[in-house]
């Protein structure tokens, strides 16, 4: 198992949802694998009550399975899991694009532009982790511009799913040029306020995504 360490940036019980689901959506606990309490506790050297609570949030995500009697069991994550997230996420951001467009200001432009110029910056001089900071910045900034906290909500809940999955991609440097390329598309297509081209780059830049992240499974 790989050794994490808590940063102690947010609760103990956030920190360790997220260590456990990058480990059940990355294949490091086998489908149908028990996740013992004691155990997980012990090796992040915190007591049982935070990963308690990690085992109730990712049961409600269905992550895992709790079983009376028996325990927790990994319900591990596949194919078919990312297949239908990047198809609600696509249903999602065609709408989200033109309610971004309707609200933007010269600001959220301004916003994506730095972005989009730190991206370029860092994908020149191989910084990768900043360059995945620099996109996960950009998608926060398009879906504030929707005013609609409602989409807000709907696409940061699968973001670190999709984010997990593919980041084994993200080292491939081709990779990253095609990514920042695909996100000047959609900015291009924002800043002048052409829903339709906004359309077609988001469909675009997802249906490419979508198979970054598959790749892991071929």
């Amino acid at each position: 198992m790989t050794d994490q360490v808590l940063k102690g940036e947010s609760s103990l019980a956030e920190e360790i949802v997220h260590i456990l689901r990058s480990r059940i959506i990355n294949g490091e606990y086998s489908i149908g694998e028990k996740l013992v309490e004691n155990k997980i506790a012990e090796e992040l050297k915190v007591s049982r009550t935070p990963v308690r609570e990690a085992f109730k949030q990712l049961t409600k995500e269905n992550l895992i399975e709790y079983v009376p009697n028996k325990g927790c069991f990994a319900k591990g994550f596949d194919q078919n899991d990312l297949n239908d997230i990047y198809a609600v996420r696509n249903a999602v951001e065609q709408l989200a694009v033109e309610w971004a467009i309707k609200n933007k200001t010269d600001e959220d432009i301004a916003r994506l532009k730095e972005q989009l110029e730190l991206m370029d910056h860092y994908n020149a001089n191989g910084m990768v982790d900043k360059f995945i900071l620099a996109t996960e910045e950009i998608s926060n900034i398009f879906y504030k511009m929707t005013g609609s906290r409602f989409i807000v909500q709907a696409l940061k809940s699968y973001q670190e799913y999709i984010l997990l999955a593919r980041q084994g991609m993200m080292t491939k440097r081709e990779s990253l040029q095609d990514i920042l390329e695909e996100h000047k598309d959609i900015c291009t297509a924002i800043e002048s306020g052409d829903v339709e081209r906004g359309k077609i780059a988001i469909g675009y830049h997802l249906k490419q995504s979508a198979q970054r992240a598959a790749d892991r499974w071929l």
